[in-house]
């Protein structure tokens, strides 16, 4: 069983699942069951069509041709996972990703993500690949026969609080995937944040009362100075209200909400006739607190 905030940041899954490793003697099923859970995690939890599936290193998988980390090394360096996440993507977000892919973790700071950066510059895409793959840090986790799997979210030694929140940004719930779900859509998840070092806030997942994961506020935006007056009361306070998921544009084609995220700053005698507002117009409020 998960224990409790694994379910609570929508980590169960990653909490309850065993890592698979691929033994001796295992049955065809077992083997199918670990392909199948070598192509959830290198493709960031997407479908995979029948289509798309790489046939020729899966029957060299089975037949004993190719180990498991030789196995993830081809599906990492595909078309399929090239034109997914590496072509079509910003740099650093490509970046992240493998971390997640193929690490199993969120990079630990900026100097590790710009590592990765100089290696595709200097020696293109499948020598990074190589890089996470060769490091040993792989082998020491994942060897060659086991898949690898998040472990991020745990604490280990060497593990910065930075580097966890930075992977409750990559990774979160048995349902998200890494083309679908996430507000960053291709660009850096991380953003600004990664080039300052800065730790993120741990916000559960969208799921029955709470639905902050899915805010994302605006680049350019700034926190204001505290508003006073009316002593020290509720009403001298401002508030934050975070807003998501407007869908203004769906029921009126002119709108003067251009994008689906917005942030309001509102006095407490205003906050009743503001919440009005914004779910007459379609919005979701994400969360509201004092500024």
């Amino acid at each position: 069983m998960p224990f409790g905030p694994a379910s609570i940041l929508g980590l169960e899954r990653f909490d309850s699942e065993a890592p698979l490793e691929l033994l001796p003697g295992d049955p065809s099923e077992k083997k199918e069951q670990l392909i199948h859970a070598v192509y959830r995690q290198v493709l960031g939890n997407a479908y995979v069509m029948e289509s798309e599936r790489q046939l020729v290193p899966e029957s060299q998988l089975k037949l004993g041709e190719l180990s498991v980390r030789d196995f993830v090394r081809t599906i990492a360096k595909s078309d399929l996972y090239r034109s997914r996440f590496f072509d079509s993507c910003s740099r650093y977000r490509y970046i992240e990703l493998a971390f997640r892919h193929l690490l199993g973790r969120a990079p630990s700071d900026f100097q590790e993500m710009r590592v990765h950066a100089e290696c595709l510059d200097s020696h293109g895409y499948d020598a990074d690949i190589d890089s996470f793959l060769d490091s040993d840090e792989y082998q020491n986790n994942f060897g060659e026969w086991t898949v690898p799997y998040q472990r991020g979210w745990k604490t280990e030694s060497c593990l910065t609080m930075q580097e966890f929140t930075w992977s409750m940004q990559l990774v979160r719930g048995a349902s998200s995937s890494s083309l679908k779900g996430s507000l960053a859509g291709k660009t850096s998840r991380l953003g600004g944040n990664a080039y300052i070092n800065r730790a993120l806030p741990v916000i559960p997942p969208s799921s029955g009362e709470t639905q902050g994961w899915s805010f994302r506020p605006s680049p350019n935006f700034q926190e204001p100075q505290t508003r006073l007056g009316v002593g020290a009361s509720d009403e001298g306070k401002l508030y934050r209200v975070e807003v998501t998921a407007y869908r203004a544009n769906n029921v009126r084609p002119i709108s003067r909400y251009k994008k689906s995220n917005r942030t309001y700053f509102v006095p407490f005698n205003q906050l009743s006739k503001k919440y009005q507002q914004i779910h007459r117009e379609g919005g979701v409020i994400a969360s509201i607190t004092p500024a």
